[in-house]
C-alpha cells in the first residue's frame, strides 16, 4: 500500500510538473462566447482585433453600467485586488495590432499588439492600449502598463440591437479608418490615421532592398513615387539613374528619362534635367508628348507647351493627337483662328467616339470665340 501511494504521488507530481513546464491548462472552446477576428489594411498597414464575443441574451437595457459592462473601474475579484476598467469583450482579453505607428484620434500609438480596455462611463468613454496583450481580461490589469489612453464619445440607441459584440469598420480613406465596437444599442468608434509617405515610403524601401533594386521597372516606380510624393528625392535619384543605366540593363522611354529629369529640378540641377528632358522628348511617342505638353499647360507654362506641341506635330507628322495639342496651345496663347484650324483636322482624325465628342465640344466653343 505504501509503495503503492508514493508511485501515485510521485505520478502526481510529475503531471503537475509537466503542466507547470507548459505553463497552461488545457483549452476548450467557450460554450457561450464566440471567438473573433477582424482585420483591415490602410495601404501598407495592417490592423488585427481579436476577441471574445459575448451575447446580449435578452438582457437589452441592462448591459451598459452594470456587472457586464460597468463604468469606470472596479475589483474583479478572484485574486485580483487591481482597479481594473472593462475588458472590452468576455474571456481573455480584448487585443489590437498595428503593424506600424499610427493615430487614435490624433493621439500617436507605436507600431506593436496591445491589449485593448475602456472605462465606460455614461456619455465619453476612455480606451486603454496596454502593452500586457497576454492577460486574462483584465483581471490583472496594471495601469503603468498603458501605451495611450484616448476619449471616445459613445453613440446610444443604434438600430437594430447587435446580439453579439461586434468590431466594425467605417469610412475608410487613403489614410485612416474608423473602428468600432457595437454591442446592443451602444457604438463606441474611434479612428486609426496613418503617416501615409512615411509608410508608404518605408515600404517602398525595404521592398528595393531586396531582388526589386535591380529591376529596371520597379526602379522607375519607386523613383516616380518619391518625385510625385516630394519626399526622399536622393534616393529615387539614386534608383532612377540605376533604372535608366544602359550597362545595367536599363530602360531609355520617355517615362524614365522624364522621371529622372523631374527629380534634378527639383533637386535644384537645372542643367542635367533640361539634358534628360531633351533625351526624354526625343524618345516620346506622339500620345507621350501630348500628355507632357497639357501637363504644361497645367502649370501655366504656355510657351513651353507649345514648344513641345510644335515638337511632337513635327516628329510625328501631323499624326494623331498632335493637332489637339496646336489646338489648346494655340488656344492657350490666345490665337483662337489658329486653335480652331487645328480642332477641325483633329476632329477628323478622332479615333473613337469619346474623342468626337470631346472635340465637337472645343470647336463649338472655339466658333462661339471661347478659349478653352
Amino acid at each position: 500500500m505504501t509503495k503503492n501511494y508514493f508511485l501515485i504521488s510521485l505520478l502526481s507530481l510529475f503531471i503537475l510538473q509537466m503542466g507547470s513546464l507548459h505553463g497552461q491548462a488545457l483549452r476548450l472552446p467557450s460554450p457561450t462566447n464566440h471567438f473573433c477576428m477582424a482585420g483591415r489594411k490602410i495601404a501598407f498597414t495592417d490592423i488585427e482585433i481579436t476577441w471574445n464575443a459575448p451575447g446580449v441574451k435578452g438582457r437589452e437595457g441592462k448591459i451598459w453600467g452594470t456587472d457586464v459592462a460597468y463604468f469606470g473601474t472596479t475589483i474583479l475579484g478572484f485574486g485580483s485586488d487591481a482597479a481594473s476598467p472593462w475588458r472590452a469583450g468576455a474571456d481573455e482579453c480584448t487585443t489590437m495590432s498595428f503593424s506600424t505607428d499610427v493615430q487614435i484620434n490624433g493621439q500617436k500609438l507605436p507600431a506593436g499588439k496591445y491589449a485593448f480596455f475602456i472605462e465606460l462611463y455614461e456619455d465619453s468613454s476612455i480606451l486603454i492600449f496596454n502593452s500586457n496583450s497576454e492577460a486574462w481580461g483584465s483581471y490583472f490589469y496594471e495601469k503603468s502598463k498603458d501605451v495611450l489612453r484616448v476619449t471616445s464619445k459613445q453613440q446610444k440607441n443604434i438600430s437594430p440591437s447587435k446580439e453579439r459584440l461586434e468590431f466594425n469598420f467605417d469610412k475608410q480613406t487613403e489614410n485612416s479608418v474608423e473602428v468600432a465596437l457595437e454591442w446592443e444599442y451602444w457604438r463606441i468608434p474611434f479612428t486609426v490615421q496613418v503617416d501615409l509617405k512615411k509608410t508608404v515610403l518605408a515600404n517602398i524601401q525595404s521592398q528595393m532592398s531586396g531582388a526589386l533594386g535591380f529591376d529596371p521597372q520597379s526602379l522607375q516606380a519607386a523613383a516616380n513615387w518619391c518625385l510625385n510624393n516630394d519626399v526622399n528625392l536622393d534616393q529615387a535619384l539614386s534608383w532612377i539613374t540605376s533604372a535608366t543605366d544602359p550597362n545595367l540593363g536599363g530602360v531609355q522611354n520617355f517615362s524614365a528619362l522624364s522621371i529622372r529629369s523631374g527629380i534634378l529640378e527639383k533637386l535644384g540641377k537645372k542643367e542635367d534635367s533640361e539634358k534628360f528632358m531633351k533625351q526624354a522628348l526625343e524618345n516620346g511617342s506622339s500620345v507621350e508628348l501630348h500628355q507632357y505638353g497639357r501637363k504644361l499647360l497645367a502649370q501655366k507654362k504656355i510657351s513651353d507647351a507649345m514648344m513641345v506641341f510644335e515638337m511632337n506635330f513635327k516628329k510625328h507628322n501631323g499624326s494623331w493627337p498632335t493637332h489637339v495639342g496646336l489646338m489648346r496651345g494655340y488656344s492657350a496663347m490666345g490665337n483662337l483662328k489658329k486653335a480652331l484650324e487645328h480642332g477641325k483636322l483633329a476632329l477628323k482624325q478622332a479615333p473613337d467616339d469619346l474623342n468626337k465628342k470631346s472635340l465637337e465640344m472645343a470647336v463649338k466653343t472655339l466658333e462661339s470665340g471661347k478659349a478653352l
